[in-house]
């Protein structure tokens, strides 16, 4: 399934261009923070494999305040190589190849720096 083009951003890992996004709204179960914030990337250019990507936090918008952070690019684009080492092809047709980040993965992928959680409700 494609990646709609409004609302996704473009960028660029090792000479190939993907688009990637992060859902609108949450699910219900995102919502009540039961399910994990999720982005998906793909090729910009081509239909293929979509890789989905699961975060150990809630979404910003979820409505009962637990712990969060920002999707950035310097994520997006680890995340990508990450995904490329563990055997995802963007290239071929298939189901979504998921991979589901822990926070030991997020240290990792982000040069050892642990990630910066914030609490929605408590920011000033």
């Amino acid at each position: 399934m494609a990646i709609p083009k409004k609302g996704s951003r473009l960028i660029t890992v090792d000479d190939t261009v993907f688009r990637w996004r992060v859902r609108r709204k949450p699910t219900y179960c995102q919502g009540n923070s039961w399910g994990p914030m999720t982005f998906a990337v793909e090729l910009a250019d081509a239909s293929g494999r979509v890789l989905l990507v699961s975060l150990p936090c809630s979404r910003p918008d979820a409505w009962w305040g637990e712990r969060t952070m920002a999707v950035r690019p310097a994520l997006v684009t680890a995340t990508i190589r990450m995904a490329l080492n563990h055997g995802w092809y963007p290239q071929q047709a298939g189901n979504a190849f998921e991979l589901a980040l822990t926070d030991e993965d997020l240290t990792k992928l982000m040069n050892d720096q642990p990630p910066a959680y914030v609490v929605p409700f408590m920011r000033r």
